[in-house]
């Protein structure tokens, strides 16, 4: 009979105070409550495999209708030992070639407005009992997506060829969509590179040790670890993709996301993009003012000192970068201004 209103608003039309209406519950009904809390957390790390923390839990017994604090939840949890599995160490595996071409970052540069304009992709490895397996996955930034995703003994161009077919024939991405992905060989080559030019996507890579527009990729390889492949045995590598796929579309469909507000991916999709939503994402580029922000100030005319130093993120430096045949035509809308068109000539 609630409705749409919640308790504090019920709590003002009463006239009374939300302890006061807290307490009449528990001297109504002493523990009755706090039984039915406890036994709804078991549910839910129960359908969740122990994969949900108490964050998490906290969310979705808001979303069933039981607002309960995130710190009760919390110490229930411990109390029941139903704290979720924690993360192992992570481990380097990228492998990148100096003679092959690296794309410019376009990644950090991009203010995203809807799905389909930026994905992202990795490759991580999984050990099972007599061997090493490895997986490739693709993202959409936007959503946080797995829009596709490949399993393979092999650590080849193929696998993560596969996983770009899969998204490509999932998603039936517009042209223009940006790829962005770390320095890896199977990334760079040219097989690769020809299929994202085929379908007229733009490739886009990071420096080394600079993760920070694949993060959202990371974040994912991690939760699929921690909640099902380390809590987890398989028999091998057939047994270990039916987990996988179980997992990506329990992930895609019902695992609530921090960053989304504790809303599913899918669900996130829906609610956000609409036919009326804009189509394109905007693009950042440097500037004066932005790059010698510590000569601002300094320089009567304007013009940067020589000896200033570049505010921006080292990723972003245009020093070994190529993005010849790779960009389509740029809409005006995200051209530079005519009087910062000459940013990039006082960077050398």
């Amino acid at each position: 009979m609630q409705g749409n209103l919640s308790i504090e608003r019920m709590c003002q039309l009463a006239c009374v105070s939300r302890a006061g209406f807290y307490r009449s519950l528990q001297a109504r009904e002493p523990g009755e409550e706090d039984m039915e809390v406890r036994s709804m957390i078991q549910k839910i790390v129960a359908e969740h495999k122990r994969r949900y923390g108490y964050r998490r839990v906290s969310a979705e017994l808001r979303r069933r209708g039981m607002p309960v604090n995130h710190k009760r939840v919390a110490r229930m949890m411990n109390e029941d030992n139903l704290l979720a599995v924690q993360p192992k160490s992570f481990v380097v595996t990228t492998d990148s070639d100096p003679e092959l071409e690296v794309c410019l970052n376009l990644a950090g540069r991009m203010k995203l407005t809807g799905v389909n304009q930026l994905w992202i992709a990795d490759i991580t490895y999984i050990r099972l009992h007599r061997e090493f397996v490895f997986l490739a996955v693709i993202l959409d930034a936007f959503s946080r997506k797995v829009v596709g995703w490949e399993l393979d003994r092999t650590l080849t161009a193929r696998l993560a060829t596969a996983a770009l077919e899969k998204a490509i024939a999932d998603r039936l991405p517009p042209l223009g969509v940006v790829h962005h992905s770390d320095r890896g060989i199977q990334y760079a080559c040219g097989d690769y590179v020809g299929v994202l030019r085929k379908h007229g996507m733009i490739p886009s890579m990071s420096r080394p040790a600079n993760p920070y527009d694949n993060a959202s990729c990371e974040s994912f390889m991690k939760t699929l670890k921690r909640e099902e492949v380390y809590a987890g045995e398989y028999r091998d590598l057939d047994h270990l993709r039916e987990n996988i796929a179980a997992f990506i579309a329990s992930y895609n469909r019902v695992r609530l996301h921090s960053a989304l507000g504790y809303r599913p991916p899918e669900e996130f999709e829906q609610t956000t993009c609409s036919p009326a939503s804009p189509v394109g994402a905007t693009m950042s580029f440097f500037r004066h003012r932005e790059i010698y922000q510590s000569d601002i100030g300094s320089n009567a005319k304007g013009k940067p000192a020589e000896t200033g130093s570049p505010d921006h993120r080292l990723d972003e430096s245009p020093t070994g970068y190529s993005s010849a045949g790779c960009s389509p035509a740029e809409p005006a809308s995200a051209s530079p201004d005519r009087d910062h068109c000459g940013a990039e000539e006082n960077l050398e």
